[in-house]
């Protein structure tokens, strides 16, 4: 499997569009980058990707550089990725948050096909890094106030890029998407931490890709991301109950933004459970959480542009970003 994704992705020829791009202009960079990544993505997608795809198979998928790498804190981990698609814009823009159970050997280069993809609906991708979680320190507080500051530094960057800060979109997968989750709805920002950040900008809508939504019910689970949840918090819900009560999105319900779940019918790490607890939860605060269950693909699928768990979350991003002014994004499609 590893072999044939490998020949399809053709590695050898992304690294020399990569050296090439810094002596081509980025329209014509892109436009490469994007035929080389089509064919190879046709070639697989003739041979039937095997779904759910793995991680290592996500891992070792073309990943196209972004067009900005920019600095939102001090921190090393503290940057974000913007790519912009043609055109003048202002372009509306979507906020994206990479899983990896908050933990610091994963970061946020496996978002890269996705943000692309959205670059071809006319949407900018805004994908953020944050500090995560090591051996020695736990995410909590310093994760949520790193991606709280990443989204509030849309606001400066809307001053150098054209982003219409009107139409912005949430979107996280797995630990990503609890943390989207948590600043579509949270009150307040922790107490025991950084001070001073930036209100929250106004959100069109949030889109899990396989969500963690129940923070405590997830921590109380006995699979590695699972307890990593417990590390990431610097303790379970019996130890930290005040900490759980601030980070967990289903208990910072009833919200204001709307939220749409993407969930595979066949994930292992998040179970379709965490969607519909949290979906039920919603309901119960009477608002209108929809939720699409993917059948036949999983946890990394979320992640794959070629995926169809990734077309439904394209379609509601895209849904999420359309008003009576502008219509949908420039080659989306319509809601499902």
């Amino acid at each position: 499997m590893n072999e044939h994704l490998e020949a399809c992705a053709g590695h050898a020829s992304v690294r020399r569009i990569r050296t090439a791009a810094r002596r081509t202009p980025r329209a014509v960079t892109r436009a490469i980058m994007l035929l080389l990544i089509t064919s190879s993505m046709s070639a697989c997608v003739s041979s039937r990707v095997e779904r759910p795809i793995s991680w290592s198979a996500l891992a070792e998928l073309p990943r196209a550089e972004a067009d900005h790498r920019i600095a939102y804190g001090e921190h090393p981990d503290q940057f974000g990725e913007l790519r912009l698609p043609d055109g003048t814009g202002p372009f509306p823009v979507a906020v994206v948050l990479h899983g990896g159970c908050w933990l610091s050997q994963y970061d946020l280069g496996y978002m890269a096909g996705i943000s692309e993809s959205l670059t071809r609906q006319g949407i900018a991708a805004w994908t953020i890094e944050y500090r995560r979680t090591d051996n020695e320190v736990s995410g909590w507080p310093t994760t949520f106030h790193d991606v709280a500051l990443g989204l509030a530094y849309l606001a400066t960057l809307a001053d150098r890029y054209p982003l219409d800060l009107d139409r912005v979109v949430l979107t996280g997968h797995s630990a990503g998407g609890h943390l989207a989750l948590w600043l579509a709805s949270r009150r307040q920002l922790p107490s025991d931490g950084p001070p001073e950040i930036p209100e929250a900008l106004p959100l069109a809508g949030v889109v899990g890709l396989a969500a963690i939504a129940d923070l405590t019910g997830y921590a109380e689970g006995t699979g590695g991301c699972n307890k990593a949840a417990v590390q990431f918090m610097g303790g379970t819900p019996a130890e930290m109950p005040d900490r759980y009560a601030s980070a967990d999105p289903i208990d910072l319900l009833p919200g204001q933004t709307p939220v749409w779940l993407i969930q595979g019918a066949l994930d292992p790490i998040v179970p379709v459970d965490q969607a519909h607890r949290y979906a039920a939860a919603a309901r119960e605060h009477g608002e209108r959480p929809r939720l699409t269950i993917v059948e036949g693909e999983g946890h990394f699928d979320m992640a794959d542009p070629r995926s169809e768990s990734w077309r439904a979350a394209a379609e509601a991003i895209a849904e999420f970003l359309k008003d009576d002014d502008h219509g949908l994004p420039r080659g989306a499609a319509g809601g499902r």
